[in-house]
């Protein structure tokens, strides 16, 4: 099933998940709740809720007692609470502040002045998202992309083509960061400082061992200008296969449609927004490493992707390792 604009929205809930998410939105309709469950997306412990939110703590604890009686957080131990799986997917678009700001025209040519290539990209794209965004809106995000990847481009011929995906994929997350698509299944952004390791091979992990189930990103702090074959060749030598992707660079909109932020080794470049749920794998980057290094921070990958996978409440498809 497809709404207008061509995105798949899944099936209607049936009457028991209906009257289970209508307990849920009922309780997150409370003001203080929903403020509760803000800061414990973000980290704040149970005890200091009550100091951050100042609030009385009889009313805190009420309102921590209604969430986890909903099953928007379950207990974890004797003083801490945690969000479900999903929670993060069902309501974290709830706790964002501001939605993604579009890229600044400042100094940006027009879509005119660029290549005929671009602008036609600009006016395929534009139709393609009628339904969601204005044909300005548009233009700028493949003026934007256009230039992001042109800085770093060693084969212009390319260039067009990968406007036109660094474009969609831009305004896709921008739709979904916006509320005006909802995709019913995780959203997983995985970032590392080149895009061409660590952040690929855990998106290919992902994508073969969860299939459809979860909807994969990747970004780069400090993008290089192609995958690296030794990547390619480790992943291929146990049977995952890497996409046709590319490194991009990391920009606001797909950090706010990610449910799940995993970052390797960049650093402070990603934002940190409320309702997401943050993660930072500590690994080498297999590509400073020998090929047995290399396949050692491979195999450690698909460790930690199967675990996230379990915290997702999702089963790997396929044979562990």
């Amino acid at each position: 099933m497809t709404g207008d604009s061509g995105h798949r929205v899944g099936r209607p809930l049936d009457d028991r998940a209906a009257r289970e998410r209508a307990a849920q939105a009922a309780v997150l309709g409370d003001l203080l709740a929903l403020r509760v469950l803000s800061a414990l997306a973000a980290g704040a412990p149970v005890d200091d809720l009550a100091t951050l939110l100042h609030a009385p703590t009889d009313e805190v604890a009420d309102a921590v007692a209604r969430l986890t009686a909903a099953e928007i957080i379950h207990a974890d131990g004797a003083d801490d609470v945690v969000l479900p799986a999903t929670s993060w997917v069902r309501f974290g678009r709830l706790l964002v502040g501001d939605a993604p700001a579009l890229p600044l025209p400042d100094d940006q040519p027009a879509v005119a002045a660029l290549p005929a290539s671009i602008a036609s990209v600009a006016k395929d794209l534009s139709y393609r998202f009628s339904s969601t965004f204005s044909e300005e809106t548009v233009s700028q995000y493949v003026v934007d992309s256009f230039l992001l990847l042109s800085q770093r481009a060693r084969v212009k011929s390319h260039l067009p083509s990968l406007t036109a995906r660094y474009a969609a994929d831009r305004l896709d997350a921008l739709a979904s960061a916006r509320g005006l698509m909802l995709r019913g299944t995780p959203e997983v952004l995985f970032v590392c400082v080149q895009n061409s390791g660590r952040s690929q091979i855990a998106a290919a992990y992902l994508r073969h061992l969860a299939g459809d189930r979860v909807h994969v990103r990747t970004a780069g702090s400090q993008p290089a200008a192609e995958i690296n074959e030794r990547v390619v060749s480790a992943l291929a030598d146990v049977g995952v296969p890497m996409p046709d992707e590319y490194p991009k660079p990391l920009t606001d909109e797909v950090v706010q449609a990610a449910d799940y932020v995993v970052t390797m080794g960049c650093g402070d470049a990603c934002p940190v927004y409320p309702g997401r749920r943050y993660m930072d794998w500590d690994l080498e980057d297999p590509l400073a490493l020998d090929d047995r290094g290399l396949r050692r921070v491979r195999d450690r990958i698909r460790r930690h992707v199967e675990s996230l996978l379990t915290e997702m409440d999702l089963v790997p498809q396929g044979p562990s390792r």
